[in-house]
């Protein structure tokens, strides 16, 4: 070891760079480094989501159309055919609630449940959910079960 190859510990030196806005004599003094006039020399400047550069922004540029209902409310599906094979694997005894629809992975628990007409059911249930489309309705009737509105 000499003196023409002494260094710092890793990392406890850290550059940090020039010092803006300190004086001419720094070389980053007068605009400290932003240039002249413009937006981007200005304190307070913060560039807007989507801006470019005035042109006229692509969210704004394509049309809009449609509607999006905000009381609207999403229901999952649960066809017939599913709930006949949860009953043949032995998931399901003789009612089908919301619990039992969770526990089997069908549904999450904030979830809305309708029930709909795929498929064919053969075994006699009594079904208790928020909501039941016609003919599902009428296919678990018609097995001797029971739908029950929520």
């Amino acid at each position: 070891m000499s003196l023409n190859n002494l260094k710092p510990a890793a990392g406890s030196v850290t550059s940090k760079g020039k010092r803006l806005g300190r004086g001419q004599g720094s070389g980053k003094g007068g605009t400290a480094a932003r240039g002249h006039k413009g937006a981007k020399s200005r304190s307070g400047y913060s560039k807007k989501i989507g801006f470019e550069g005035g042109q006229m922004p692509l969210q704004r540029r394509v049309p809009k159309f449609g509607f999006k209902n905000i009381n609207r409310k999403e229901y999952v599906g649960v066809n017939l055919d599913r709930i006949q094979d949860m009953v043949d694997n032995g998931k399901i005894k003789d009612t089908v609630t919301i619990e039992s629809l969770i526990e089997n992975g069908v549904a999450g628990k904030n979830d809305l449940i309708k029930i709909l007409g795929r498929g064919e059911l053969k075994a006699k249930l009594t079904v208790t959910v928020h909501k039941f489309t016609a003919t599902a309705k009428s296919a678990i009737e018609a097995a001797g079960g029971e739908a029950v509105t929520l």
